[in-house]
């Protein structure tokens, strides 16, 4: 799913136009940016949160020529789901079945 089409499904729930619906998304998408910008934790219970973390400088390598490289320290965005979209998403994966159509005993 794109930005696009996120825009239609939430325009199809909420009976909203799709101008109107973008334009809350795109204000959702840019608190949760400048959030993020100052270092604060974006909790939404049920889904997840959003929040920074600072990653230490390391010595790394070239992959191509084996030679040590300084990685230097900066921070990232992270997401982490929540319960009810672990649970959500966990009832959804349910197990291929087999080629011959039968689950083995």
């Amino acid at each position: 799913m794109n930005k696009a089409d996120l825009v239609k499904a939430v325009a199809g729930k909420t009976k909203m136009s799709q101008k109107d619906t973008s334009k809350a998304i795109e204000a959702t998408m840019a608190v949760i940016k400048d959030a993020l910008e100052s270092h604060q934790k974006v909790q939404v219970i049920g889904f997840g949160s959003f929040e920074v973390q600072d990653r230490k400088a390391r010595t790394g390598s070239n992959p191509a020529t084996g030679a040590k490289i300084s990685i230097p320290a900066k921070s990232v965005p992270v997401f982490k789901a929540g319960k009810g979209l672990k649970q959500a998403v966990s009832k959804q994966a349910a197990p291929k079945p087999l080629k011959g159509g039968k689950p083995k005993k």
